[in-house]
């Protein structure tokens, strides 16, 4: 297994109906890392200041993610914050200083160059190809974007588009790339734009998978703890990519397991901040949680 994932590492500053909490980890590639490193080692690529602790860095190498790919330049790290309503889907977000992340220019080392998994976390498609650039021969490309993206680098986007085997999308952004009235007709929009699969995220309402043979819709485990959903998506990704690394195949069976699998794990990282739960969590908590998930869907 060799999954990279190229993102970004932030201070989060977050509100919630449950609490709040200032200045803890985030970002994208954080998220995915964490939630991938539950199936297997994972190599990060991103850029951090100089205000970025030695412990979240070791934090982060203790899940047997190699952290080679972390650049630390001067300046700050990138930092948002935000709030979400009583609903916990509705977040306005506060403010967003990229800081170095504004001029970040991916540099995979050169161990990191044959990477079978690749993940293209949110971020700009310009920057997202100059991945692509680097890596020999990936067996499976998957990115994500924002409606940032889709409104100021669309032709970019397109081309990106091209070059991938999976996108992940919300269903707002997939509204937004296709003009489609309803989202099993955005999703295959999508497919004609380059990818062979695409997962859209629905929030509290689960995911669906699409691909040209099939349609898969699975709801969100239902956990009655939800403290901070800021980071869903990433682990939702990070689960899913996980599990595919370990795999021989993509096939329908095997995508369908990992968005089971994206799904177990997202509802663990929205039980506390940042990576808190996680923190207190094995892949056989994971393993659990998802027989549990195989029980309530028989039918």
């Amino acid at each position: 297994m060799s999954l990279i994932v190229v993102g970004s590492i932030a201070f989060d500053s977050v509100e919630t109906p449950a609490g709040r909490a200032d200045d803890v980890l985030g970002g994208s590639a954080t998220y995915f890392a964490y939630a991938a490193s539950f199936f297997g080692p994972v190599r990060l690529v991103g850029v951090v200041g100089q205000d970025f602790p030695p412990s979240y860095r070791q934090l982060l190498e203790k899940r047997n993610i190699d952290m080679s790919g972390l650049e630390s330049v001067p300046g700050r790290t990138f930092r948002w914050s935000g709030v979400y309503e009583a609903d916990m889907n509705t977040r306005t977000t506060r403010s967003v200083d990229l800081n170095v992340f504004a001029d970040f220019d991916p540099k995979l080392p050169p161990a990191f160059r044959d990477s079978q998994f690749v993940f293209l976390a949110n971020g700009s498609p310009a920057v997202q190809m100059k991945v692509l650039d680097q890596v020999t021969r990936p067996r499976l490309v998957v990115a994500d974007t924002m409606n940032f993206y889709i409104d100021n680098a669309h032709a970019e986007l397109l081309q990106l588009m091209k070059r991938i085997d999976g996108m992940v999308l919300n269903d707002e952004e997939a509204y937004m790339l296709t003009k489609a009235s309803g989202l099993v007709d955005a999703g295959r929009r999508v497919l004609t734009m380059g990818p062979k699969f695409v997962v859209l995220k629905k929030g509290e309402h689960g995911a669906m998978l699409i691909t040209p043979t099939e349609i898969v819709a699975l709801p969100a485990f239902p956990t009655d703890r939800v403290v901070d959903p800021t980071g869903a998506g990433d682990s939702f990704a990070g689960g899913m990519m996980g599990y595919l690394a370990t795999q021989p195949n993509f096939d329908g069976p095997t995508l369908r397991r990992a968005l089971a699998y994206g799904t177990v794990t997202a509802s663990f990282n929205v039980e506390d901040f940042s990576l808190n739960r996680f923190e207190e969590i094995t892949r056989a908590d994971i393993d659990a949680r998802f027989k549990q998930y195989q029980a309530m869907l028989a039918i």
